[in-house]
This record gives C-alpha cells, structure tokens and sequence, in this order.
C-alpha cells in the first residue's frame, strides 16, 4: 500500500556548495524532494572567489553571484535547504538517516558533498600569525599588503592564479613551489612565470616564519633537494605576507568508517559517483578525482542526481513510501517564489558605487560627492530592491549619523540621505553634533584601545520606541557600506525594523538569552567576500538582544584598529564581555568568516 510520508525526503543532500546545489537542482526538476543541507555558507569555497572566468558559458562573474544563481534556480524548482550540522549517518536499510543539529531527516538516497577545505601547512609561526600576516584568501587579505612583498606557498592552479593577483597589490610576489615546476594547466603557469613582478623558487619550501614590530619579518626556507636551510628578507628589510595555496583537506570525517576513503581522506566512488554503500552517493571535491574545479564538481552533482532519481523511484516503489514531492513547475515555483520574498538585496547586487574617498580626498572630492543627484547612486533594480525592503518595515528606522569634518562624512551623509529618499518616508536621517574632538584634517579624534571606538564617520541603526522616539539598536557602520557591505547593511536595516530574515528557533533562543552585555566589534574591507556574512550574523545577533551591540568599521579608513589587534586579515572579530574593558578581561579576537551559529559559539551563547 502507498502512504505518503511528510517527514521522508528522496534525497538529502550534504553539502550547499555547486555540486549540492547542481544535484539539488536536478532532483528539484525531476520532481524528486530534496533537501540540501550546509552547516556554513551555501556556494562553498567558491564563494571567496573575486572572479570566475573560466566557467563555460559565463564570460566573467564572482564565485558568490555564480552560486547563488544555482541556488535560486534549485529553489525555483523545488528544492529545500536547511542551515545546519551533519553530525552522523545511518545508511543501513531502505531508509537511511542523516542525523543534525537540528534533528534527524528521512531519506531514499545520501549526496555527500562536502567539499574541502584549506589545507594547512604545519610551518613553524602558522596558527600563531594567522589573520596577522598569513592568509589564505587574496581577495580578501591582499590590500593589507599594499606596497609590500608577500610569498606564495603552492604549485597548483590556486597559487598561480592568485600571484598573478596578489601584483595588484604587492611590491614584489616570490612563489615557493615544492615540484620542480608547477602542477596546473602551462597556460596558467605561463602568466604567473612571464609576470616581472613574480620570482618563482622551484624545489623550495617554507619552514617557518618570525614577527616583530608591525607583523612578519623573516622566513626560514628550505632546498627540498639539498636540505639546506636559508633565511629570507624582503628587500627592504620591512614587513612581509604569507599567502598559503598548498590544496585542499577532503572534509569528510562525517563518513569515515562508513563508506570507502583512500589513503588521503577521499571518497572512492563507482560507477556512476556510488560509494561503497547502496544508496550512498559522493560529488563534488570530497571524491577522488584528477581535477577540482567549478565545472567538474557540477557535472558529479548532475551525474549523482540522475542516479539518485533512479535510486529514490526504486526505494519507493519497493517500500510503498512517497514523501511529497514538488508538484508545481519551474515557471510557476519560480513565479511563487519571487512573490513571497521575503530577504532583502542579493549579495550579487552591491552598490555600483565608487570606492569610499580616502583619507587624502580633497575638497573638490567631497563637494563632487555633495553634488550627486538623488538615486544616482543606484541602479533601477537596486533602487526596486530597496524599495521592497523598506515597504516590508514593521517599524519606522532612524538612520543616526556622527559625522567629522572629511570628505568621508560628505559621502556618508550623501549615500544615507539617498537611500532614504526611496523608503517613502520609513527611514529618515538624523545628523548628531556633540562636539567631539577633531584633529588638524578635520578627522574626529578617537582611542582605538576602546570598546567600539568612536571612530567616524558612523551610521547608527535606530527604531522607534512606545513614545515613537529612536533608541539605538546596537548596530552600526563605522565608514561608507558600500561595496560588499550594502547588502549587509540594507539586511541591518530590515532585521532591526522588522519583521527581518528568518532564523531557526534555536538560534533565536540563543540569541535572545544572552544576558552579559557583549560589544561585537567587525573590522572589515570592503573588497572582502567573507565579511558580509559575518557582519550580518553578528547584527542579527544584536537585532534580537539589547544587551548586544554589534558594529562594523572599514578598516582602510582606521588603520589605527588595524595596527592595535595586528588585523591584516579581514574579517577580524573583537569580542568584549562585560560591557567595558577597564578592569575586564582582554578582548577575544577571531579571525574568519561566521555564521550565525558560529558567531553564537563565539560569544558563548
């Protein structure tokens, strides 16, 4: 007899990155339920990609964008997601069990697809001087470097690809390769090896480094062929960066002891991407396979989904069980979809805005920002994304701004009283003037060893209370949000007038029962892929507790917060506890991109 189970699902995918998502899509369209499962980011490693170049049919665009259009389209067809933890599996049976932070899921059929991380060297000053003068990601990290030397530690195509990079931004890139030549493709190894910028040291490995005063100053290198060990300085005998692209670490400790790994960790498939286990399916840059790109992970997603398709109809049949499968098209779910929106701007539609004036802007600068004509700023579909964010405002939002005497605060007040030209009078502008210090530029004068610096210029997010009067929420932008940020900070502006984005139970209960009043202090670029997400995750923190405050500072424009947590990595989290730092503890510092789970461990919640 067939009984329809609403808690069974075809397939659980494990994994949000493009081969989850692919397979998503896939066994959406089919008809099959599916729900993709990721305990971070959907989109994966991809997403800290400044730019995609080489995905067929795609001339140009970022990792980010490119995920997210995968997503959309999964989800226009039916596809489920869930933010949280794989923590173990049951695969026995006709019915395996995925168990979760979140509860045990039902399916027919299992998609690992949990991709890999980046794998850590193990050199001597590595953990100690991560996020403070070794990275891992160019887009993010590589302006901290302007002007100076960095290394680049790897072979493979992300080392080629990202020294060539990295030259916007350095003086000079040295490539340690441990081969006798690289192990990518010769046309990226080409431009890496033709670019007068770049020396590369072939046979040569990084066994340590050492730091002083403003960051590393030495490196210890070794001649993979004669042992001998040398000591390396830049040229100008000043500070220096570490980029390591030495491959990625398979994450699949989830199903190690379940299905068959080889000796490296990675997932041996069959046929057609089958592990060892019935039922049992891997994609994606988890299995063992001769390249690891966006392209090859999609077509495993497709290739595992077909199979799963196949796989699911046999175990329903056999079982007489149907979960409840998709029942609309692709053209109605997506019609349904873009009808209940409910989150604010894509990440992919940042700002066309220009870069934030530097510091040396001149006067003419500023009264050039001054002179822009409203909703020159944004583009008509920016300007149709804003406006369905502030309809959706439960409250009226107070837009409070602290200014100084810069062309920076001129751009602030500029791109602020802009975007609430478009709220049809929900949000409104405030300008504070208390008189704080100024130094000889007109700068504002502010002790960067406080507890959420007053540097300026600065936005505060306020709300209405009983009285109609505003209240502070707790978050705010120290800079322009432009760039990546306007997205994170549009979303601030929705979460703290309501109704905001969705977020588990859980998490809401953990957020809601912090007590110990706990500053959240971002420092962030505006360049950085990574830093959205972990801004918004802090603020939505704040956005449900008042004794949390959450704020974010470009650090371009206030290298003093640089210089006073040794940031040369973005994003970098500054916790403090207590609600002062006379007398308390001293503040933690993170490093990293965070969801809201993980910024919850942070905080201790």
């Amino acid at each position: 007899m067939t009984q329809t189970n609403n808690n069974l699902y075809d397939v659980v995918v494990i994994g949000g990155g493009p081969a989850g998502l692919t397979a998503g899509l896939y066994l959406a369209r089919a008809r099959y339920r599916v729900l993709v499962l990721e305990k971070d980011d959907f989109g994966g490693q991809i997403t800290i990609t400044n730019e995609v170049v080489n995905y067929p049919g795609v001339g140009r665009t970022t990792g980010r964008a490119l995920t997210q259009t995968m997503r959309q389209q999964a989800k226009d067809f039916g596809a489920e997601f869930m933010t949280a933890e794989a923590t173990g599996l049951e695969v026995d049976g006709d019915v395996k069990t995925v168990h979760t932070s979140r509860g045990d899921l039902k399916a027919f059929g299992i998609l690992i697809a949990t991709g890999a991380s980046p794998r850590k060297l193990g050199f001597e000053g590595e953990a100690e001087y991560a996020g403070r003068g070794v990275a891992y990601c160019a887009t993010c990290d590589g302006e901290f470097f302007t002007g100076k030397e960095v290394l680049v530690v790897g072979g493979g195509f992300a080392a080629a690809e990202e020294s060539v990079f990295l030259t916007k931004y350095a003086s000079k890139v040295t490539v340690l390769v441990r081969e006798a030549d690289f192990t990518c493709d010769a046309s990226v190894a080409a431009e890496t090896k033709n670019n007068p910028k770049i020396e590369v040291r072939y046979r040569t490995e990084l066994q340590g480094v050492t730091a002083g005063q403003g960051g590393l100053r030495s490196a210890t290198l070794r001649n993979a062929d004669t042992g001998e060990t040398t000591e390396w300085k830049p040229a100008d005998d000043g500070t220096f960066g570490v980029f390591v692209f030495a491959g990625y670490v398979p994450a699949t400790s989830l199903v190690r002891g379940v299905v068959e790994l080889d000796d490296h960790g990675y997932v041996v498939t069959h046929d057609y991407l089958q592990t060892s286990v019935p039922g049992v399916y891997a994609a994606g840059d988890l299995r063992v396979k001769n390249l690891r790109q966006v392209v090859t992970a999609t077509a495993d997603g497709a290739i595992a989904a077909v199979e799963l398709e196949r796989y699911a109809k046999q175990m329903s049949e056999k079982t007489g069980l149907v979960p409840p499968r998709p029942t609309t098209s692709a053209y109605e779910q997506a019609e349904a979809a873009a009808a209940a929106a409910a989150s604010g701007p894509s990440a992919a539609g940042t700002t066309p805005s220009p870069a934030p004036a530097r510091r040396s802007a001149d006067e003419a600068a500023a009264k050039a920002q001054q002179a822009r004509k409203p909703g020159e700023l944004f583009s008509d579909a920016i300007k149709q994304q804003l406006k369905m964010v502030f309809g959706r405002l439960a409250r009226p939002v107070t837009l409070s701004l602290e200014l100084d005497d810069t062309p920076l605060s001129a751009e602030l007040q500029g791109f602020v009283n802009e975007m609430a030209a478009l709220s049809d009078g929900k949000v409104s502008v405030a300008v504070s003037s208390d008189g704080t210090q100024l130094d000889d530029s007109g700068r504002a004068v502010f002790d960067p060893a406080g507890v959420l610096p007053d540097a300026r210029p600065c936005v505060r997010i306020c709300v209405a209370d009983a009285d109609g009067k505003p209240q502070p929420t707790g978050l705010a932008f120290h800079g322009v949000p432009s760039g990546h940020e306007f997205n994170s900070f549009v979303l601030g502006i929705y979460n703290a007038g309501g109704p905001g984005q969705p977020i588990d139970d859980d998490l809401r209960e953990r957020a809601t029962a912090i007590a110990e009043p706990t500053d959240v202090m971002i420092l962030v670029s505006l360049t950085c892929t990574m830093c959205p997400e972990t801004v918004l995750s802090a603020q939505r923190i704040a956005s449900l507790n008042p004794s949390v405050r959450a704020e974010a500072y470009d650090i371009s424009h206030f290298p003093e917060l640089r210089d006073q947590y040794g940031a040369m990595s973005v994003p970098c989290i500054v916790i403090n506890r207590g609600g002062a730092a006379d007398g308390g503890a001293a503040p933690q510092v993170e490093f990293g991109k965070k969801s809201v789970a993980q910024m919850l461990d942070l905080i201790g919640a």
